[in-house]
């Protein structure tokens, strides 16, 4: 899900700052954090309108991912017009936010900062900013800047800095990609072969680039040693600077600079969005 999910944008300089605080800024986000590329993919898919019943019927339907995942589009869809027949699903979009399967848990982190009156959704978050996946741990992260809660904030800083990847067995490594590979979420990373000889598959727990490969083909590795690292999308990156420029420190202002001077490889769109949030945090710790 891209962006977010994988994932599921705001420009904020002094002046914009201002008018956020005036219009409301989680409000605003709600409606803005929803990346592009994220609904493009799931409109592709979960275009067709779902009645009611067709919800309902979905939201359980745990044999098929793709029905549980329509059902929380249109669900989202219902928020964003303030339909207030979504709540009626609550409570299984907090089940779904600890299930087992990630697909459920980061669309439902996604979802849940739609709601940001919702505490029963800001519950479930501050619960997903501590979840074993990344992706799961980087939606809910964003949601929690809508509920205007900085309990996701150390989450956005880590986004700008290289994810590790880490063996998931101990054996030798084989891998036929090379730095400045794009990945997508699921990207087939290695193969590790364990001294029994079963073989075990690494995959990308998120969108980006290959960073840097540390376990070459043929290394020997151990279990929870690094094997590779990997660079965040641009996606992931602006939405990281969007909600820093609303909940970030002075203290996390050096990791975004290296984006604003050019520093860390990024687009204008980044390095622009990094000088906004700068500007934000800098604005904010003067009226403190």
């Amino acid at each position: 899900m891209t962006g977010n999910g994988n994932n599921s944008e705001v420009k904020i300089a002094t002046s914009e700052v201002k008018r956020l605080r005036a219009s409301g800024p989680i409000l605003v986000l709600a409606v803005l954090f929803v990346a592009g590329a994220f609904l493009t993919w799931y409109f592709t898919w979960f275009g067709r309108e779902l009645s009611d019943a067709d919800i309902s019927q979905y939201l359980v339907d745990e044999k098929h991912p793709r029905r549980v995942q329509h059902a929380l589009l249109q669900i989202q869809q219902r928020l964003e017009r303030g339909d207030p027949t979504a709540k009626q699903w609550y409570p299984q979009i907090v089940g779904l936010a600890g299930h087992p399967e990630t697909e459920f848990r980061l669309t439902a982190a996604w979802l849940m900062g739609f709601d940001s009156k919702s505490e029963e959704f800001h519950q479930a978050s501050l619960k997903l900013v501590r979840d074993p996946e990344p992706i799961v741990r980087r939606n809910a992260a964003l949601a929690l800047v809508r509920f205007a809660d900085p309990s996701g904030r150390s989450e956005l800083v880590a986004m700008l800095s290289p994810h590790v990847v880490t063996a998931t067995e101990t054996g030798e490594v084989a891998s036929t990609l090379k730095e400045g590979a794009a990945l997508a979420r699921g990207t087939l990373l290695a193969r590790i072969t364990q001294l029994d000889k079963r073989t075990v598959e690494v995959r990308s727990p998120l969108s980006g680039k290959l960073e840097r490969i540390i376990a070459t083909s043929g290394f020997k590795v151990v279990r929870g040693s690094a094997i590779m690292t990997i660079n965040s999308d641009e996606d992931s990156l602006w939405e990281a600077l969007r909600g820093l420029s609303l909940i970030g420190e002075p203290q996390d202002v050096p990791a975004i600079e290296a984006y604003a001077q050019g520093s860390v490889a990024s687009t204008d769109r980044v390095k622009q969005q990094a000088a906004f949030a700068i500007k934000a945090i800098q604005s904010r710790a003067k009226q403190k």
